[in-house]
């Protein structure tokens, strides 16, 4: 009993560091996210994979002053799509009161003037990165929830307003109790899910012949390992020129740095293979305020004239009050 318990006390002892540098860590991480003031703001180019913000725009075009119907911390994760009515921006405002984030909606005839409408999700969980996208007469959106427990699947009811859970398309369990980022895309009559596990810094790949499954992780996932730079999903998945591309946030030197660009060169039910980034970042830190310390997400349209406008976000840093 002696010996068990001298044990006992020497692994405690031992531990004890570990809990101590690991409660900094969170500490410092917790104190650094309640500083952090995002917004969304519009940025365009010749191509996808080069953009730049305009003269044209006053940005941001939306942050937390502009969200009416609750006390917002801030807003980021812009997701845009369009229909014969206008422009919808669907993005997560965090509520400062539940310190949670809730999925509200902008409205634009023009991509110029945008205006703040209402709150059209929230959960009893963390919501954000609400990804939106239009299949088969239905708006669906697929946000992050991790929290949850896994990646779960939204139909609208009542488009923008009105949204239903239908299902939990993947599971957070095992090697990835935790997913987040979740991108989806349908391609050659297949759709594939690309989500990031914080805890490894992996991407893993997830396929399905239907929206609503069932979905079964990629023979060749996790398809990036142990990766702070481009592993972590920054915006839904593109078709240019022929080509696949997905949007990867870089987390170095802090979370939300900029963004690359990365082609997939081969996508099939079994294949998987992509190149390294272009040499230089989609967005990165900017000189404005609204984005000096850095930018995390790119959500891509094409304009009829031919150009590409993104809608973005950016963060700059509080300072610290005594």
């Amino acid at each position: 009993m002696l010996i068990t318990t001298t044990l006992l006390i020497l692994m405690t002892l031992a531990t004890l560091p570990v809990i101590a540098r690991y409660r900094k860590h969170l500490n410092k991480k917790r104190d650094r996210r309640s500083r952090e003031t995002w917004a969304i703001g519009i940025y365009r180019g010749l191509s996808p994979l080069q953009l730049f913000s305009p003269n044209s725009f006053c940005n941001p075009i939306l942050s937390a002053k502009d969200v009416t119907d609750i006390k917002a911390r801030f807003v980021a994760d812009p997701f845009m799509i369009k229909n014969q009515s206008g422009y919808y921006l669907f993005f997560e405002v965090l509520n400062d009161k539940r310190n949670t984030g809730e999925i509200a909606y902008a409205f634009s005839h023009d991509m110029m003037q945008w205006q703040y409408r209402n709150v059209v999700l929230k959960e009893r969980f963390h919501l954000s990165y609400p990804s939106v996208f239009f299949w088969k007469n239905h708006y669906y959106m697929i946000p992050e929830c991790n929290d949850s427990g896994g990646i779960q699947l939204y139909q609208a009811q009542s488009f923008p307003d009105q949204w239903q859970h239908i299902t939990t398309i993947i599971q957070s369990r095992g090697r990835y109790s935790a997913l987040v980022d979740p991108s989806i895309i349908h391609y050659q009559n297949h759709w594939y899910l690309f989500s990031y596990a914080p805890k490894r810094k992996n991407l893993h790949l997830f396929t399905s012949y239907t929206l609503t499954g069932p979905w079964k992780e990629h023979p060749k996932s996790p398809i990036v390992s142990n990766s702070p730079h481009f592993a972590r999903p920054g915006g839904k998945v593109i078709i240019h020129d022929g080509g696949l591309y997905r949007y990867a946030q870089d987390e170095t030197p802090n979370y939300g740095t900029k963004v690359w660009a990365i082609r997939i060169t081969e996508l099939t039910e079994d294949r998987y293979q992509e190149t390294p980034p272009e040499k230089q970042p989609v967005v990165q830190p900017g000189n404005e305020w609204w984005n000096r310390g850095g930018m995390h997400t790119v959500d891509v349209h094409r304009h009829e004239s031919g150009e590409w406008f993104a809608l973005v976000d950016g963060f700059t840093i509080k300072p610290v009050t005594q």
